[in-house]
């Protein structure tokens, strides 16, 4: 057995992971009608390779009108199965646990990709054939001057999206996925009826937080209805606006103690999105520092009592462990370092001891590994 708590294993429900690094869900805006093609697949299979225990799709649109972009991965039509089975398949045959985001984009959908802009479509990305479409929220509105204006989404529009959500949780099942994640964080749909920044409703959706959590609860309900029950349920949250007046961490703690009783199993902690990015904004109250949303997954954790995911500039291994040791969380997700080192676990497992014989990497580079070391430390030694 390792002596790290990074990598124990965990059992959820019936799924147990082989350690607790996980791949947190990253854009990739590449899809083609919300279809993961080679470079999904490339993607995701390095972090198995990697070592991950499990791994994260990108955020998948629930609807086509709920993509952030025009290159947002879908699950809202029945052929979107089949390539992320694929995936799904290959993540397992390395020995890790393969899990999905569901999402809608809300008043956050209709953009530029990032690289194009990362903000309201315009002529130029009309040339290029990304053509803008109308988009729902708790209200009419928009995110900022120039941005679209969304639709006050209606209750039979509610339970269409609803829905939406149910239907792709019976996708993610029938592609392979063992975990799904519901996004209710970063400004999406989810969200912004949560937070009281975005969400100006005066009826039974809006104003109290007990009716700001109604749709986001609505939805958690259904899907735990359809998901199997053998298969762990997570919720990721913004844990808070990071504005002055916005969605505090004793409403995530509130939220979370529901989302527990009605059966989620992880509450994954972010934070911020609600105004503008969420990985770049302007002024955050909080400071980017490593490790900066910690203290959210430890409150969240301690007081909701419900199992938490730590991500946001999680940089090595022993900062992970240490977290893990202290009990601010259950996992830990990377994101933005394991795009610049694809083998973060198995580095990890290296850096705390707990793989000395590269005995834990795929035995197509183990072999070689083992080869490699001698060379390395008569080396050192001189």
């Amino acid at each position: 057995m390792p002596a790290s708590l990074l990598f124990a294993p965990l059992e959820l429900r019936s799924v147990r992971l082989p350690n607790r690094v996980v791949i947190s869900p990253m854009c990739q805006y590449s899809a083609t009608d919300g279809l993961a093609g080679d470079w999904h697949f490339a993607h995701l299979a390095k972090f198995a390779i990697g070592g991950a225990g499990l791994i994260f799709t990108e955020a998948s649109a629930v609807e086509a009108d709920g993509r952030i972009t025009h290159g947002d991965l879908g699950i809202w039509r029945d052929e979107h199965v089949a390539p992320l089975q694929r995936i799904a398949a290959f993540v397992k045959s390395q020995g890790a646990i393969p899990a999905i985001q569901l999402a809608h984009a809300g008043r956050k959908a209709s953009m530029q990709r990032p690289w194009f802009g990362n903000g309201p479509l315009d002529a130029t990305d009309l040339q290029r054939g990304d053509v803008a479409w109308p988009i729902v929220g708790p209200g009419d509105n928009p995110i900022g001057p120039g941005w679209l204006t969304p639709h006050a989404l209606t209750r039979p529009e509610m339970q269409r999206i609803t829905q939406s959500f149910v239907d792709a949780a019976g996708r993610a099942d029938r592609a392979g996925f063992e975990i799904v994640e519901i996004h209710g964080a970063h400004g999406y749909l989810l969200h912004s009826f949560l937070s009281p920044l975005t969400n100006p409703r005066i009826d039974e959706y809006g104003g109290s937080l007990e009716n700001r959590m109604r749709l986001p609860l609505e939805v958690v309900t259904a899907v735990r209805a359809k998901w199997p029950a053998a298969k762990p349920l997570f919720v990721r949250v913004s844990a808070i606006d990071d504005i002055e007046g916005g969605w505090s961490i004793d409403d995530s703690i509130a939220f979370a103690t529901e989302l527990k009783r009605l059966g989620v199993d992880v509450v994954d902690c972010s934070s911020g999105g609600a105004l503008g990015s969420a990985t770049a904004a302007a002024k955050p109250l909080t400071p980017r520092v490593p490790g900066f949303q910690l203290p959210f997954a430890e409150a969240i954790r301690a007081r909701a009592h419900i199992a938490t995911m730590a991500v946001g500039l999680i940089l090595d291994a022993h900062q992970a462990e240490a977290a893990l040791q202290a009990g601010q969380a259950d996992l830990i997700a990377v994101g933005r370092e394991a795009l610049y080192d694809p083998n973060w676990a198995l580095h990890a497992a290296r850096a705390l001891g707990d793989d000395p014989r590269f005995e834990m990497w795929p035995e197509q580079y183990g072999w070689w590994l083992t080869r490699r070391q001698p060379l390395l430390d008569r080396e050192r030694r001189g």
